[in-house]
């Protein structure tokens, strides 16, 4: 029989993952027809860029209980990495104030930056399987390094993403799948 006292939940494992998938769609498609000139389809364009944006903050909020439980500080950063994720993206509604090209490259990078520890705290405590934590660290790193050479004007971004990118819909899936399963801590981690 298991120890009780050294298990936890991943909280909301269903719920992040299915956010995960769903903030894809949102902005990718938000963002093609926010570009539009018809007025409908440019409405409904920021509408799913406004609601990818309401996803990746309970993306941030919920995970962030869970991993406060092994990092508080991994947990914080987390969260403050999706709200600012939220702030620039969103900023793409402002036309004329932030450059699309430059809120998407600010979000990405920090994205990309403050997930690193996200994924090593998974890895640490085996809150995930080793191989998902690992390509997620390795996946975030790549792509924050191919954002960040969008600022020096190498266009490096769209060949560097696709690991980053692939993580996370990998890791929706076993959130999704695996769903609120308990998961074994070390003792005393707690």
């Amino acid at each position: 029989m298991k120890d009780k006292s050294n298990a936890i939940t991943i909280f909301n494992a269903r719920t992040i993952g299915v956010f995960f998938l769903l903030a894809f769609l949102a902005y990718g498609i938000g963002s093609q027809l926010f570009e539009s000139t018809n007025n409908p389809e440019k409405y409904l364009g920021a509408l799913l860029i406004i609601a990818n944006s309401v996803m990746v903050l309970f993306i941030g909020i919920l995970l962030r209980k869970t991993l406060k439980l092994y990092n508080p500080t991994v947990g914080n950063i987390y969260l403050f990495t999706r709200i600012f994720e939220v702030l620039a993206l969103s900023a793409v509604l402002l036309k004329g104030i932030v450059s699309n090209d430059l809120g998407y490259f600010l979000a990405m990078l920090v994205l990309g930056i403050g997930s690193i520890p996200m994924c090593l705290t998974l890895l640490k405590h085996k809150i995930t399987p080793s191989w998902l934590a690992i390509w997620g660290a390795i996946g975030y790193a790549v792509f924050a390094f191919g954002f960040l050479m969008e600022f020096f004007g190498k266009a490096w971004s769209m060949y560097l993403l696709g690991l980053g990118g692939l993580w996370e819909v990998v890791f929706a899936v076993w959130l999704i799948v695996r769903g609120s399963k308990k998961v074994k801590t070390k003792s005393g981690s707690l």
